[in-house]
């Protein structure tokens, strides 16, 4: 993986690139997810730096616009949820998929061999050059199932 001061640079080539400033707060964006793993709306990465950064002002426009910025530039990846919005996680880490819980939201990331070799094999068959792909499974994850309420058979009078 990728070290932080790497990432760094790059960000500020990104940044100078776009005509943007470099700031604390857009750095704080950075460096929150390279080192929280895991899937985070904009509003849970603006509350999160809120509580661990308090003397410093950030503003949640300010994480909608780097979370973009970094997202367009695949430094960043994101999951939508359609109405709900889109989560996001560093983009630089290796390849992998989601399986996302409908009840709880949670996100488990897997890799299998077989689903990627078989999504290449399916793309050469239409002589299609894939380029990049994403997979999301949406469903209910074990522990949800285990406390969802069993269905009572309805009483008859």
């Amino acid at each position: 993986m990728i070290t932080y001061p790497i990432l760094l640079e790059q960000f500020k080539t990104l940044l100078k690139d776009n005509a943007l400033k470099f700031t604390k707060q857009r750095e704080l964006i950075l460096k929150f997810l390279y080192e929280n793993h895991g899937h985070y709306t904009p509003e849970e990465i603006y509350m999160l730096l809120k509580q661990a950064h308090p003397d410093v002002n950030i503003g949640i426009a300010t994480v909608y616009r780097t979370l973009t910025l970094l997202e367009e530039s695949g430094i960043v990846s994101s999951i939508s949820f359609g109405v709900q919005g889109k989560k996001y996680e560093l983009g630089i880490k290796k390849h992998h998929d989601h399986l996302i819980c409908t009840s709880c939201g949670k996100i488990i990331e897997f890799f299998d061999e077989t689903i990627e070799n078989q999504q290449e094999k399916i793309a050469r068959a239409f002589n299609f050059k894939m380029t990049d792909h994403a997979m999301k499974i949406v469903g209910i994850c074990e522990m949800c199932q285990k406390n969802q309420e069993t269905p009572k058979p309805e009483e008859k009078f």
